[in-house]
């Protein structure tokens, strides 16, 4: 039989075939793929709107009484992301292990193990992320009292600003400064003495 004799797959025959699978499938079978699929697909639009900026904050399931199960550093264990990914660990732990595990009973409580230890890992790479986030944070207060350089001329009498350099939480920090007395040359270490605002010291 010649190749270019055989009729090429059109994508109806593959959605064709694939639903009659689907069909086929009983009732747990067919769950666990839904699962799989469809939380596979909202994991894969809150990953992209996250790496584009547009992820608002998660929503918190709410419930009455003083236990909300918050699991500190602002993440809580009921939120609507660690529900899609329980249901992504749960379908695909539970279409991969099919071939495996016989017993439908059995193969149920080792998906939900799954998908629940899919919820922990995101919850510790999350904590993870925000503990990170934390200790590269910067106070410019924390400069007070701080012996800094001059990176830039500091003109005198408060005339205009130069730039110094300081370090903060194991990283380097660039901020405006002024000087009430004579202008300070670069190079030269200065001491802060005050906050002018949210981007500029006042050093002697």
């Amino acid at each position: 039989m010649n190749l270019l004799d055989v009729a090429p797959i059109s994508s109806y025959d593959l959605e064709t075939t694939w639903w009659e699978s689907f069909q086929d499938m009983d009732t747990w079978m067919q769950v666990f793929w839904v699962c799989a699929v469809v939380g596979s697909i909202i994991f894969l639009i809150q990953m992209v709107l996250t790496l584009i900026g547009m992820d608002s904050s998660d929503m918190d399931v709410d419930f009455d009484g003083a236990d909300t199960m918050d699991l500190g550093g602002g993440i809580s264990l009921f939120s609507i992301k660690n529900f899609v990914n329980f249901i992504v660990g749960f379908g695909w732990g539970g279409v991969c292990l099919s071939t495996a595990i016989e017993n439908y009973w059995v193969l149920t409580l080792i998906a939900l193990l799954v998908g629940a230890a899919f919820v922990l890992m995101f919850f510790f790479i999350k904590k993870q992320t925000k503990k990170l986030e934390h200790n590269g944070a910067f106070n410019i207060a924390d400069c007070v009292d701080k012996t800094v350089d001059v990176y830039l001329r500091i003109p005198a009498g408060q005339s205009g600003k130069g730039k110094v350099q300081v370090s903060l939480n194991g990283s380097i920090q660039e901020f405006d400064a002024m000087t009430e007395g004579d202008s300070i040359a670069s190079g030269q270490k200065v001491k802060v003495v005050s906050i002018i605002d949210g981007s500029t010291v006042l050093v002697k």
